[in-house]
Formats: structure tokens, sequence, C-alpha cells
């Protein structure tokens, strides 16, 4: 150890006698990480297409089953370089159909629409609170949701703290889809909570996304059919995307026949944004947060 201190107050002297190659020698070192710095800085650009991704919300509801059959999906998947998505369906029977066929593909979560039980009325449709045990016990769900809680209806506390229960038991992610009151009351019935936060609110606009995001350690959120306002407003989004972005993914949110036509243009328009961060901040988002989330090991399906 004491030889480099030697040849660094050699050098010092050096400088101070006047020598050009001391002062090179020296500068040397901070001019390398100096570099380093800014190479780690720089956006990713173009090589965010090699990046695989997660996509954190996806559904394969009842009327894709037949245009868009499990091998399309994968298909499409693999064009687009996403290597894994968190799936829920309407009814679950599709999310189960698509983790049958690719169980290393996809990360099931229990959605409680089925039957007449949906977005408007699911929390006080009878006999659901069985339906979700019987469907946990039959099938390895990783996730509860993605579910609507439109607003807050003071006769749904009691249901929502036995939805709340329901996911500490069996060690799961809520995936809410809300604004910010409702994501504060689930926090209110369980402050360690996993919460996923479907669309980053939808409308609520980066300083909403961002104070809740900051509040709540363990809540994160999936941007889904935000793309486009993010790189719209890209001045307001860059700075909630990097102090959050241990917690932030992507998603298309296929709740319709045309999000599947569009299935590849949605991935390239969320790699559009991608591209404007920093290689680690890009790929937190765009897999290793999932990866963290779900204990997957998460690759390119090249």
């Amino acid at each position: 150890m004491a030889a480099p201190s030697l040849l660094r107050t050699c050098l010092v002297s050096a400088l101070l006698a006047g020598a050009p190659m001391a002062a090179a020698l020296l500068a040397g070192p901070m001019l390398t990480s100096r570099a380093m710095a800014d190479d780690a800085d720089a956006p990713i650009g173009d090589a965010i297409r090699d990046v695989p991704i997660f996509d954190a919300h996806m559904h394969y509801k009842e009327p894709a089953w037949g245009p868009y059959p499990p091998e399309t999906v994968i298909e499409l998947m693999n064009n687009s370089g996403v290597a894994m998505a968190l799936v829920s369906s309407t009814p679950d029977e599709g999310t189960i159909q698509l983790f049958e066929y690719a169980p290393d593909r996809i990360v099931p979560e229990l959605r409680p629409y089925h039957g007449d039980a949906g977005s408007g009325n699911w929390t006080k449709t009878a006999g659901m609170m069985d339906y979700l045990r019987d469907r946990l016990a039959r099938y390895p769900h990783e996730g509860l949701g993605e579910f609507h809680v439109h607003r807050i209806d003071p006769e749904d506390r009691s249901f929502l703290g036995e939805i709340v229960a329901l996911a500490v038991q069996h060690a799961l992610p809520i995936h809410v889809h809300s604004g910010a009151a409702p994501v504060a009351l689930f926090y209110e019935l369980e402050p360690s909570l996993t919460i996923i936060w479907a669309h980053a609110g939808m409308s609520e606009p980066p300083d909403v996304v961002d104070d809740l995001l900051s509040r709540h350690p363990s809540l994160y959120a999936d941007t889904s059919f935000r793309e486009s306002e993010i790189l719209g407003n890209w001045q307001q989004w860059e700075p909630v995307i990097k102090r959050h972005a241990d917690r932030l993914m992507v998603g298309t949110d296929t709740w319709v026949n045309s999000q599947w036509t569009q299935y590849e243009e949605i991935i390239a328009s969320n790699r559009r944004w991608l591209a404007r961060l920093p290689r680690v901040t890009a790929e937190k988002i765009a897999f290793r947060n999932a990866q963290q989330l779900f204990g997957r090991q998460i690759k390119h399906p090249h």
C-alpha cells in the first residue's frame, strides 16, 4: 500500500516543480472517472431495442381467444422483445390458458371479473370472496387484480378490507385501477400492502403520481396507456420517472382487440421514452423491477 502513496507524493512534488507529465498522470484517473460518469448518465438511445420488456399490464379477455390464440400472443411478444407479461383476464380462464401454454412467459394474476361481475359492481357481487378463494386455491396466481375502484363507497370499506386480508394471507400484490384516493385508502387499511397502481393513476398528473410514490415505498406503478402522454409531456414526467425508477414498469393494457392489433407499436412507443433514460434506469423500468417483484429471471426472447 505504501508504494502507490509514495509514487503519488513524488508526482505531486514534480507537479509543484512544473513537470507537465506529472500533471497528466495525476489528471488521468480524474478524467477517466468523469468520463465514466458521463457515460452512465447518457441516454441508452437505440440500444433500448435489445433490452427485454416485462409487460406489466396485459389482459387476455374472451373476445381475444379466437383471433389471438395463445401461440399468436407469444409470437407478438417475441416480435416486440417482450420476455414476460403480468396477465389478468375477464374471465380468469383466459389467464390460465396463456399460463398453461407458456408458463415461463406468463405471470398470472387473479381478476375478480366473471359472469355478471364487472368493473362497476364486483365489490357488491354475491359470493365474490368465495370465488376468489377458490381460484387462488386452484391456480398459482401471483397477484390480485387488475380491478377497478372508481370511487370510494363507504359501504365497500368492509369488503375491501377482506380483499386486503386475502392479499396479505397469500403474500400477493394487488393491482388497482383507480385515482389516488383509493390507493391511500388501501394503505390506511394495511400499510404493509404491496400495490401496483394501474396506469399510474390513468389521469392523475405527474405531481400527484410523484407524491403518492414518495409517501408509499411499497407502491409500484405501471405506465400502460400513458406512453403518448409521457412522450408529449417529457419535461414534467422525466423527474418523476427518474426519482421513482425503482418502482415503475411498462405495460400495454390489451383490454380490447384493437390493442392486440397495435401491440408491437405500443411496445415501440414505450421503448421510445425509455430510450431517453440512462441504461441503468431504463433497464429497471423495462424489466428489472418486475424481476425483483416477482422473483423471475427475465431474458430477451431472441
